[in-house]
């Protein structure tokens, strides 16, 4: 299979790396060092048991430069996709299968709802075939220890199912194809409900994470901070029941379980320390946008926003307007 990854930060680069090394033609889209680095050294990826292993991939700063893939992997942050959206029309064939695999919610998330958090200028609907696109949820995490080099921290499962929800044979054979990278992938009948699930258990951790600078054993351990992340965490199951995607859980049995994996950082403090424009949009904008719509009040989740916002644009890390 010819893949083309989107964006070879550490998500982009664990499945770049997989995938070239299960046999599949796998060409990137990088910028920057990290596509000097990629050129020069190749692409070096070291597992949860320490073994480092280099893939020699093709690499290029245009979409121009690279051939038409059948499977358009999406790896970028939010707000990087509603910038360069449309730099990705020239990877995009008729057959090609698109799969954001991103934190937060997609453009196509709620039918016949143009979410202006995610999609402020309509390019990503406007790029991205629905089509074409399959939903994606990543369960687990990894981090980019220089320029081309990736770090494999913990978890395997990846989640692959269509928008409309039900099965299908492109989401069957993509699975296959992940499964037989190393992934632990499986397919859903309901993305949609996988996806804000996971929304539902990171959409205030990582946010807290930025503000704090703590680890996010430390951030369980707080009492007071644990009980305004279940508050808010409440909220966003409530939008949940409204559009369809309720949460069974409590909010309390989610962070311990969260408390069980013990010290790590969570990709926004990773990006707040390494001086990143911090992806806040897809994840607490998004939530805030959809329970406005649906008369859902969240002002638990609009603190959260307006405090990680006011530090983002503190530190310059959001992206300008």
């Amino acid at each position: 299979m010819k893949v083309c990854i989107a964006g070879l930060g550490a998500i982009g680069g664990l499945f770049a790396a997989r995938l070239a090394g299960a046999g599949h033609e796998v060409s990137a889209l990088a910028r920057g060092a990290t596509l000097a680095a990629v050129r020069e050294r190749g692409l070096a990826l070291t597992s949860i048991a320490g073994k480092r292993s280099v893939q020699r991939i093709h690499a290029a700063a245009d979409a121009r430069e690279l051939p038409a893939p059948d499977l358009l992997l999406i790896a970028m942050k939010g707000h990087a996709l509603a910038a360069d959206a449309r730099a990705l029309a020239p990877l995009i064939g008729p057959q090609t299968v698109v799969l954001p695999a991103m934190n937060g919610v997609p453009w196509w998330f709620v039918r016949g709802m143009t979410l202006a958090s995610v999609d402020p200028q309509g390019h990503i609907a406007a790029t991205l075939p629905l089509a074409q696109t399959l939903g994606a949820v990543v369960h687990l995490t990894c981090h980019s220890t220089a320029a081309g080099e990736v770090r494999h921290g913990f978890g395997e499962r990846i989640i692959v199912g269509e928008p409309g929800g039900g099965a299908s044979p492109r989401a069957e054979a993509l699975v296959a194809v992940l499964g037989n990278a190393g992934f632990q992938a499986a397919g859903s009948a309901d993305i949609r409900s996988d996806i804000w699930f996971k929304l539902w258990g990171n959409m205030t951790m990582n946010p807290v994470s930025a503000l704090t600078g703590a680890a996010c054993d430390a951030i369980h351990d707080d009492e007071l901070v644990r009980g305004f992340m279940a508050a808010a965490m409440g909220e966003a199951a409530a939008i949940g029941a409204r559009i369809g995607c309720p949460i069974e859980q409590s909010a309390e049995a989610r962070m311990a379980i969260t408390r069980q994996l013990g010290s790590f950082k969570t990709s926004m403090l990773q990006d707040a320390e390494a001086g990143r424009a911090l992806e806040i949009d897809a994840l607490i904008g998004a939530a805030r946008e959809i329970g406005q719509r649906v008369g859902v009040a969240t002002p638990n989740i609009d603190a959260l926003l307006g405090l990680v916002r006011l530090m983002a644009r503190t530190r310059g890390l959001l992206l300008p307007a």
